[in-house]
């Protein structure tokens, strides 16, 4: 348990609170670049709990800006897509990509006034199907040389859903090893030749075993955790009655995301996206090291379960979550379908909006939710110190020189768990033909 003040302390992440400015020195995902499809590339944002709008002018380039027009507060998503910019329709005045007032058509003739009218204005980078902005001071820090971003977009799918909860729950349940042997744990096991697109549904590492039978019949992983330069990386042992042991290591990405095995053919890389304190977003980046990715299926198949255009889920509280008693007799441990997703969601939303960390009662296996608790507490620290070299991925590391980070499912049989990885990461990198994957 602890306290209601460091739990304010450690979930609120408006303008000005503790993790707020944490987060404002990473990149963050602002929308997906299939927003922007469509005649009238103009879309709403709302961000660490500041609401603006996204756009791509005439020559193609994007801008984040102030939401509300500084003359009379009118929304900008109505503006007049215009001279590279957005002219508010109230009183014609425009705003560059920058935030920059640079004219008002009904002030006196001459008039310097809007040199003197700025809105919020902040860097935007399209980056694989998302589109990220930085929200801090200075000069945004480089991209890591992760997977997700080094793949080609013929490797990579995007896509993103609606949690009507507070971020750091959201984040939590991907930290949490144990929770996939029952929250996510299937009483039928599906073929896994049609697995394609859908998460645990693949055969485990090189075995006949399904993953869903594994994680099913093996519930009691031993989870340890190590610190590394981008956050976190988490290692989950299943010891097999045939003596050999299953590897499953997934990785914690500071602040907000997670990276983890989707197959043995793709990871996925996931951010837990602060709307405000009480909703956010997960933004996914699908990597393939094999064949180029099917993003027409795997669209068709989020869609189904998601509408538009706010990527709000179709079951949700107000549905129950579509939760099912004769389903969960029989097929799942739930009750509430086979997308592994909508597990997730009701865990995370059945919390509350900001769940209550004062009624909890944390075990052994939440070792890595436990570890990021206090990772995030000495990076608020370190920042109230003015000592923002301390955080991850800042300072004097350089971004652009962490790569990976490898996250797979292998087996070992000689308990050298390390090695088994490593040599499993290294073979699907050299398989991979479709991009360069290797990392020196």
């Amino acid at each position: 348990m602890i306290s209601q003040d460091l739990n304010d302390t450690i979930t609120k992440t408006g303008p000005g609170t503790p993790a707020g400015e944490v987060m404002r020195r990473y990149w963050q995902p602002a929308a997906l670049a299939d927003e922007l499809e469509g005649k009238r590339p103009v879309v709403p944002v709302r961000l660490l709990g500041e609401d603006l709008v996204l756009f791509r002018d005439e020559e193609g380039k994007l801008g984040l800006i102030g939401r509300r027009c500084p003359h009379r507060g009118v929304d900008l998503c109505y503006g007049r897509l215009e001279d590279n910019g957005l002219r508010c329709p109230f009183h014609g005045w425009h705003f560059n990509r920058e935030g920059q007032c640079v004219e008002q058509p009904g002030e006196p003739e001459g008039s310097r006034m809007h040199e003197n009218i700025r809105t919020a204005a902040y860097p935007v980078v399209e980056k694989n199907g998302i589109i990220f902005a930085y929200m801090g001071p200075g000069e945004p820090p480089a991209f890591p040389d992760f997977d997700c971003f080094r793949a080609p977009d013929t490797h990579v799918f995007a896509f993103k859903g609606l949690w009507e909860c507070n971020w750091l729950q959201a984040l939590e349940v991907g930290i949490d090893p144990a929770h996939a042997s029952f929250l996510h744990r299937f009483l039928q096991d599906e073929d896994p030749a049609d697995s394609y697109g859908k998460q645990f549904r693949d055969k485990a590492a090189n075995t006949e075993i399904p993953m869903t039978q594994l994680l099913r019949e093996y519930p009691r992983p031993e989870i340890s955790v190590e610190d590394t330069e981008f956050g976190m990386r988490i290692i989950a042992l299943r010891h097999l009655d045939d003596g050999r042991t299953h590897v499953r290591v997934t990785n914690q990405i500071f602040p907000e995301a997670i990276t983890i095995p989707m197959s043995r053919e793709m990871i996925i890389t996931q951010w837990h996206v602060p709307i405000d304190d009480e909703n956010c977003y997960w933004y996914s980046m699908f990597t393939s090291y094999g064949e180029p990715v099917n993003k027409a299926l795997m669209r068709e198949q989020r869609l189904k379960e998601h509408r538009l255009p706010d990527y709000a889920p179709l079951k949700n509280a107000r549905n129950n979550w579509g939760y099912n008693p004769d389903e969960q007799a029989r097929e799942t441990y739930t009750g509430m379908g086979l997308d592994i997703n909508v597990h997730d969601q009701w865990a995370v939303e059945s919390m509350g909006r900001i769940q209550d960390r004062t009624e909890e009662h944390l075990g052994k296996t939440d070792t890595a939710i436990i570890r990021y608790r206090r990772k995030l507490r000495a990076a608020i620290a370190a920042l109230g110190e003015g000592k923002e070299e301390e955080l991850p991925m800042r300072g004097g590391v350089d971004p652009a020189t962490i790569h990976g980070p490898a996250a797979n499912d292998t087996l070992c049989s000689d308990g050298d768990w390390q090695r088994a990885y490593t040599e499993g990461d290294a073979a699907r990198r050299a398989a991979c033909t479709g991009w360069d994957a290797t990392i020196d």
